[in-house]
């Protein structure tokens, strides 16, 4: 592959299996085996763009089985730097509705057994992740989704749990109790492996609906799968125009500090 194809990533979630209107479909190899898809590339407002469905072109692989470390190398090999991540998630608080959108600051991470980490030897390097996305990329999302008038949380905390199933009520109560905003099950290792390759990282989460053991609060219904489905198609038209007007606005040159994190990777800073 000759020279840097893209700069910027876009992984897709839930319902969202296609993104640029005019694209080059790329197959990349990795020493990971192959990513969920082959690579979409095209540009948005002048800027040249690589789009992955992690869950695949028909959505066959469940969030415990993408190949995430696959994922995340065959953007860095495409020469991206900067990924958003969108994805669906659950609503854990009552103010946090469904058909809004969460620029996430903070993980939680109750996933098990996934390969979440490039480190695996010879070479041993530990990284930061105090801070798991990237301020700068949210700040871009946060202003794009004013101007596509899409309803958005500038901040929040997601907690990604392994799946497929969803959370019992203890333990929604309990995510609930901490304070956290929405649940989701993609989001960890994605950001963690980004970090670990130098690429700064924004977590972009839909809300489809709330999170079990909400029902019964004022205003708030049982979720039906229907509503859900509904809920996940206008959510991917809302993520295309966000992101339509973001991207063009992430700077060319990053000013924030994602890449001090990395201590020595794969591929180097």
């Amino acid at each position: 592959m000759a020279g840097p194809q893209a700069e910027i990533g876009v992984l897709g979630g839930s319902g969202f299996y296609e993104f640029l209107p005019d694209f080059t479909s790329l197959t990349v190899h990795t020493p990971y085996g192959a990513p969920s898809a082959p690579v979409a590339v095209g540009e948005v407002g002048g800027r040249r763009v690589a789009f992955l469905p992690r869950h695949g072109l028909h959505h066959e692989l469940p969030p415990h089985r993408i190949n995430y470390r696959a994922n995340l190398w065959a953007m860095r090999e495409l020469g991206v730097r900067r990924i958003v991540g969108p994805c669906a998630a659950g609503s854990l608080q009552p103010h946090v509705h469904p058909g809004e959108m969460v620029v996430c600051d903070q993980l939680v991470d109750r996933t098990w057994g996934r390969s979440d980490t490039f480190f695996d030897g010879a070479v041993v390097g530990h990284t930061a992740f105090a801070d798991p996305y990237c301020p700068e990329l949210a700040a871009v999302l946060v202003d794009g989704a004013g101007r596509a008038g899409v309803s958005v949380h500038p901040r929040g905390t997601v907690v990604v749990v392994q799946g497929p199933r969803f959370s019992t009520r203890a333990e929604s109560g309990w995510y609930r109790a901490s304070g956290w905003e929405v649940v989701n099950m993609t989001q960890y290792p994605e950001a963690a492996l980004a970090r670990e390759l130098g690429m700064c990282f924004a977590g972009l989460a839909l809300v489809t609906d709330y999170d079990t053991g909400l029902e019964g609060v004022e205003g708030i219904e049982a979720v039906t799968m229907d509503a859900v489905f509904e809920m996940l198609r206008a959510n991917v038209a809302r993520t295309r125009d966000l992101l339509f007007a973001a991207i063009p606005a992430i700077p060319a040159r990053p000013g924030c500090r994602c890449h001090e994190g990395l201590a020595a990777g794969p591929l180097g800073p």
